[in-house]
């Protein structure tokens, strides 16, 4: 997840004058309502002696039960999935409107962002290596529910006579659950649950998926450029670069989820390549000292250093972090996955199975083995005053600190990468919200412009102003989707279960079978 907590990264602030005065009246308004809802969605629970929030625990026990529920299905699907991915079973002349590579693409640009640099970079900083360990397995577990959410969403979704595809929690929970729940009551919490889960997803796509991403890549440009007295550090600076970021995006989501999908199986790999590069460019330097990372990793997640809150308080760490950056239970990722030319609603759920995977798995992994490999003093020193009860440090610096050991010139690097990321969340995140805007306010051309031109004023306003309690806020939205959407998950079982032995029944007869040439 491209993560919109304040520690993620360094915040642009307005300091001063009318912006200041504006961004500060906001941010007082908004304190007491965001203090209220942020305390109860991330509210904790103590389980031997560690704190943690409870909607961890939430995503994390859906995720393990749907593991065993389909037979640990991340591992027996892994390759169907792979080959589902490259066209090998889905001609094009099936209904949707992206093929199942864009559709993944899509998705994990809305997903791979600072959480998988600033939020690993925390992680083994107040978790220690073995805080890697517990990321890792997370993140196979949330394979599955990314699974049995895809699969909804493909299922219920909605095909307009021109093609254009609308799915999504707002979509499955309306559909689903009256289909689950026969009567008036069945229909009555599906519309509830449909309204809040679109409202939601729309709150946080203006805020958390747009803003803030606007506001760090404007706060990461600055810096490279000289802070204050570079380049743009001048007065206005800010209010333009909003702008061309804004017509940027606008270009892009005005076209749909087919140019979407077409810039994001684009962006997604060059962003992924350009990071992992870097990664292994560290890695390989130092590699004479991967055994003994992993030795630390397997070592931490069992038997931590003091210090460290012991095993469970490892755990912990590590599977908030994997969970906040993969989005598995959230319901934003079927809303792209929805859009898939399939007529199979399971092959899309064992696409989005990858997701997790490549996203934790992989991305947050080598991130994490960069730290543990560098063993920069700043990285230790930071590991210190957390043990000590002092502040966590900035997650970003601890990645770039690690990178720079080899690369001294690797703050360019995260700033591309940082670049990448963001606009490819706010391209993912203004389709999402456009889905949650049109389920709300009726689809038709002129509530589809009204929405793209709101979407990108607010890209304008976000690169000027921090509004931190507005994006807590909505983070804790998104997350409070959770609770509903995984609810509707457990119901709606059944109906997965079908799909798949459905599936599985017609390759096995030869009714679906592999396609000589990849579309």
């Amino acid at each position: 997840m491209a993560e919109t907590s304040a520690a993620a990264a360094p915040a642009l602030t307005s300091e001063s004058g009318t912006l200041g005065n504006i961004e500060s009246t906001i941010n007082s308004a908004f304190e007491p309502i965001k203090d209220a809802f942020y305390n109860v969605v991330f509210g904790e629970v103590t389980v031997f002696g560690v704190t943690f929030p409870w909607i961890v625990a939430w995503l994390v026990i859906a995720a393990a039960v749907f593991t065993v529920t389909f037979g640990f299905i991340q591992i027996r699907a892994f390759k169907l999935a792979v080959d589902l991915v490259r066209g090998k079973y889905t001609s094009k002349d099936e209904p949707g409107e992206i093929n199942h590579f864009q559709a993944l693409s899509s998705a994990l640009s809305g997903t791979v962002g600072l959480g998988n640099i600033a939020g690993v970079g925390v992680a083994v900083t107040i978790g220690g290596p073995g805080a890697t360990f517990w990321m890792i397995m997370c993140g196979l577990l949330g394979m599955a529910t990314k699974f049995v959410e895809c699969t909804l969403g493909v299922k219920y979704r909605e095909i307009d006579a021109d093609g254009t595809v609308s799915g999504g929690p707002m979509h499955y929970l309306r559909k689903g659950l009256a289909e689950r729940i026969p009567g008036p009551a069945g229909a009555a919490i599906g519309k509830v649950l449909a309204v809040l889960a679109a409202l939601m997803i729309l709150f946080f796509a203006i805020a958390g998926g747009n803003m803030f991403q606007a506001n760090q890549t404007f706060a990461q440009l600055r810096d490279v450029t000289g802070g204050e007295t570079g380049l743009l550090g001048g007065d206005g600076a800010a209010l333009v670069f909003g702008v061309v970021l804004a017509i940027v995006v606008g270009l892009v989501i005005i076209g749909g989820i087919k140019s979407i999908g077409a810039v994001t199986s684009k962006l997604v790999p060059a962003m992924a390549v350009i990071y992992i590069t870097a990664c292994l460019i560290v890695i390989g330097v130092n590699i004479t000292a991967v055994p003994g990372a992993i030795v630390e990793i397997i070592a931490g997640a069992f038997t931590p250093a003091a210090g460290f809150g012991g095993a469970i308080g490892v755990l912990i760490v590590g599977f908030q972090r994997a969970a906040f950056s993969n989005e598995a239970g959230l319901g934003s990722a079927p809303i792209a996955h929805s859009a898939v030319r399939t007529q199979h609603p399971v092959t899309e759920g064992l696409v989005a199975l990858l997701e997790p995977f490549i996203d934790t798995v992989i991305i947050c992994t080598m991130t994490a083995l960069t730290i543990v490999i560098a063993k920069t003093q700043f990285w230790q020193d930071a590991q210190a005053t957390v043990i000590a009860g002092g502040d966590t440090p900035d997650g970003v610096t601890v990645t770039s600190e690690s990178f720079a050991t080899v690369l001294p010139w690797f703050p360019y690097v995260l700033t591309i990468a940082v670049v990448l990321f963001a606009v490819s969340t706010i391209i993912t995140w203004g389709y999402y919200g456009q889905r949650a805007w049109l389920f709300l306010f009726g689809k038709n051309k002129a509530s589809e412009h009204i929405y793209n031109v709101v979407f990108c004023l607010f890209v304008v306003v976000g690169s000027v102003l921090t509004l931190t309690s507005v994006l807590d806020f909505a983070d804790a939205v998104l997350f409070a989707l959770a609770l509903f959407n995984i609810i509707g998950l457990y119901i709606m079982i059944p109906v997965v279960k079908r799909e798949l032995a459905e599936y599985r029944a017609k390759i096995r007869n030869g009714e679906v079978r592999k396609l000589e040439k990849t579309g």
